[in-house]
Parts: C-alpha cells; structure tokens; sequence
C-alpha cells in the first residue's frame, strides 16, 4: 500500500472525491482522502493523502493556500462564479483602472467574510449547496479571513487576473463576488486555479494520467511526499530498542526512551549507538518527530507536563 502525499494537479469538470475514487481504482487502495476540496470547475493543486498520511488532513487542510483567478465585473450569479444563474448585470463603463486596484487592495489583511450558499460550509448539519439547490436560504455567520497577498497580473476591464495568497477558510468566490460589490457593479469569478496548498507548488504538480504512467513504469514513489516532510521543523528523535514495541503500540513514552535525558543522566540510548540529547527538563521539545530505533518515522509525539512524559500526538503506522 502505498503511503504518502500526491501533488495532483485537479483537471476542471472532477470534484476533489471524483478524484480520490479514480485514484482509488488506478492505485488498488482504499485509504485515499484529499486535503482542501476544489469546486469542480477549478484546477490545480489537490493534496492527495495515501495510507496513513491521511491522518494529516486537518494539518494540511489548516494551511495557507495561493490562487490565480480571473474576476469578470459587472455580473453577478447565485453561485458567484460564471457557471451559476445570472442575477443581475451591470455596466462598467465607468470604471477606471485605478479605481479597480483601489478597490481589490482595500482587501489585503483580515476581512470579514459570509460564506456562499453554494458550499460545503454546513449549517444545522445540512450542506449548504443541498440547501441552495432547493432554493433555499439560510442566514450565514460571518467568519474572519485573512488576504495575504493580492499580485494585479492582467487587467483588461472588464476582467482581472489576480494572483491571492489567503488563510483556510477563504472562498475565492465571495472574495471576486465582494471586490465587484464594492465597485458598486457587481462581480462573480470566471477561472479559479490553485497554485499552492501549504508547501505544494502547482509547477510539481501532476495529473492523473501522469499517475497512471508512473505507476506503470514503477516509479511513483518518485513523486509520493513521506508525511514526515511535514513535521521538518520538529526535533527528531529516535527510540532505543528496548522502547521500539511501546512506540509501535502508541504508548506513552519517557524522556529517556526517546533520547532525551537531564544534564548528568546516563544514557541507555548511546550504548545502543542511538543519538542522545541532554538538555534540561524546562526545554523539553514540546512536540517531538519520533521514530523507532532503526530511523523509522512512525509518530509525533506531544510533551505532559504534567506527568512529565510523551504522549501519541499522530501516528503513522
């Protein structure tokens, strides 16, 4: 079975699960999830999640993403994209380019943000596009978002390309659909393509046929992310034998058994030719990478204090 992360590069006309079932039947595995759904018109980076990494769905989900999108003004629609029904269209005539970028940069920072009725937000446990399709409208709690970066790449009034770094959360959509309310025209997104979802770039992306191809020549491993990439900025430590069956077990573990000893504590794990790290109980790593005594990435672990052990924070067997 097959464990890691796939950079997939979404083509338009799939949802994110039309994806995960293709890959289902391409790879002959059932632990397949994805990270952060894109609307089936949408394009580029899904986060795939195989095997055990798809325990870090809501880590990746968590993360900041980038997308390029083109946003026609003067339009808008009940889907606050262009595949949706026109509500109503408004001309532009009057708009200068100065006054569009005003308005599109006057949204850098934190904003508050009604997620659309055509979503997968839900509201009293229904979805809310399973409400909009039929013709019903609930009132939505505003929910903060945070523009990191807005890049203008084309403007051509009527349409702009925007390039948008923005925190979890941001519907891309209501962000193209707000910029056109604020213009007092109206505006409704045309194109969406992510370009990056925490650490993957669009340009490492692949397509599913380029999956298929890879697997045929026996080289997808290639291109599969070990889930410990994702912890890089966690100290990694390793057990010592003895410790090797509590870890794979998801026991709690002592300092000692990871490696970590006091100042002046003999250490089991050096004669086990196992690194060893003194450092003072009041700096214990808060979060650990753990791995079993052959350098096997298995788990993070998380300090308590109050017992003064770790504990199984993710594991990854």
């Amino acid at each position: 079975m097959f464990s890691g992360i796939l950079n997939v590069c979404k083509e338009a006309g799939f949802t994110s699960n039309d994806v995960v079932a293709k890959l289902r039947g391409i790879l002959m595995q059932r632990k397949i999830g994805h990270a952060g759904t894109l609307d089936p018109d949408a394009t580029g980076v899904l986060p795939v999640l195989l095997g055990s990494a798809t325990r870090l769905s809501g880590r990746m989900t968590d993360q900041t993403k980038a997308y390029r999108c083109v946003l026609l003004l003067g339009k808008t629609t009940d889907t606050q994209d262009i595949s949706g029904t026109v509500l109503s269209e408004h001309s532009t005539d009057y708009l200068t380019e100065e006054i569009a970028e005003k308005a599109v940069f006057s949204f850098l920072g934190s904003y508050e943000q009604t997620p659309p009725m055509y979503s997968a937000k839900k509201v009293g446990g229904r979805k809310l596009y399973d409400l909009a399709r039929q013709g019903i409208t609930v009132e939505r709690k505003s929910v903060p978002v945070e523009i990191l970066s807005i890049r203008i790449e084309e403007m051509n009034l009527p349409r702009l390309v925007l390039n948008v770094s923005c925190s979890k959360g941001t519907y891309i959509r209501t962000f193209c659909a707000d910029i056109g309310e604020k213009l007092g025209c109206g505006g409704c997104m045309e194109k969406l393509e992510r370009i990056r979802s925490g650490g993957l770039y669009i340009e490492d992306s692949i397509s599913l046929a380029e999956i298929e191809e890879l697997l045929r020549e026996g080289r997808l491993e290639e291109k599969i992310i070990p889930a410990e990439e994702m912890f890089l900025d966690l100290l990694r430590v390793r057990t010592g034998s003895g410790a090797d069956r509590k870890l794979k077990n998801g026991n709690a573990l002592r300092p000692a058994e990871l490696g970590l000893y006091r100042p002046g504590e003999c250490s089991i794990q050096e004669a086990e030719n196992v690194p060893a790290i003194r450092i003072p109980e009041e700096y214990f790593p808060e979060r650990l990478r753990v791995c079993d005594s052959m350098g096997n990435f298995l788990a993070v672990y998380r300090f308590d204090p109050s017992e003064g052990i770790y504990r199984p924070d993710l594991m990854f067997l």
